[in-house]
């Protein structure tokens, strides 16, 4: 399988951000995705079983972490934004953000490394700077937010397409240590439901697990799963529905609509958090 290690997945992923640029109707425009995915992103989503299966939802996610970070940035406050395994986004260089804003992106080395060469020469609008650190060494971790906590006022997290690949054993001290950040006032994510995670092993999961990224977080609680850590949820997005409204949908999702409409409410439900991004805002 094309996919050798974690840092891959973030090629594949920007194969379907140039994808989506390249459109006439696109949502987004990312010119620098089809640089940042290179040989080896495409190679990926031709070599992977149903690769174009999932360009939807993924370009649905980054649409809605647009939308949403732009709007805590204009009419929440936030004047920092920490991106936990930043890969290859490139929001610091293409959404409309103020030039006073502080933008921290943290990802493995190898990755900032690769990404730093890529973007040579290209200025972020914003005031940037790259981090390579492991978020699983955790005395690695607690030093990152002691010093990301420092100058700023209301901090937005970010952790896209990061929580499936870790343990509930991983997930539980990020969430306690990103709120030791009192300036974190704010967590966005995606999310998986248990039965989502299913589907995805079923397809997918071969092909992850052999470059060391296997999905993983699916909390039964769902979003209740951060509360026990100073979080609590403010928004939900259903991915399903998100893709509907930006006419995004995976070819199966239409179906899976109808079916939702004859069943129990709580079936129903259960269905609409199948997968979703997630806002969650500290309590104190």
């Amino acid at each position: 399988m094309p996919i050798e290690n974690v840092s891959y997945t973030a090629r594949w992923v920007a194969v379907y951000r140039a994808m989506e640029s390249a459109r006439k109707d696109a949502l987004f425009h990312d010119p620098f995705a089809e640089r940042l995915a290179g040989p080896k992103g495409r190679e990926i989503v031709r070599e992977m079983k149903r690769g174009q299966m999932l360009s939807s939802p993924m370009i649905v996610r980054t649409a809605v972490f647009d939308e949403l970070i732009l709007d805590r940035v204009n009419n929440a406050g936030v004047d920092t934004v920490v991106n936990l395994a930043a890969g290859l986004d490139t929001r610091a260089w293409r959404l409309p953000l103020p030039a006073s804003l502080r933008w921290f992106d943290v990802d493995l080395p190898a990755m900032t490394e690769y990404k730093a060469n890529a973007m040579r020469g290209d200025r972020p609008v914003c005031r940037y700077e790259a981090i390579g650190a492991d978020l699983t060494n955790d005395s690695v971790r607690s030093d990152l937010f002691r010093r990301l906590a420092v100058g700023c006022t209301t901090t937005l997290v970010i952790t896209e397409g990061l929580l499936i690949y870790l343990t509930t054993e991983q997930v539980a001290p990020l969430a306690r240590e990103i709120h030791t950040m009192k300036c974190a006032r704010w967590w966005l994510s995606d999310i998986a439901s248990a039965r989502l995670l299913v589907i995805m092993n079923k397809h997918w999961g071969s092909a992850v697990a052999r470059g060391a990224a296997p999905f993983q977080f699916a909390p039964l609680e769902g979003t209740g799963f951060f509360n026990q850590f100073g979080w609590h949820e403010a928004i939900f997005r259903s991915g399903i529905y998100e893709g509907k409204r930006l006419h995004r949908e995976m070819r199966m999702a239409p179906i899976w609509r109808a079916m939702m409409r004859f069943a129990p409410a709580a079936r129903r439900d259960e269905m609409r958090r199948m997968s979703g991004f997630i806002l969650l805002e500290r309590d104190d």
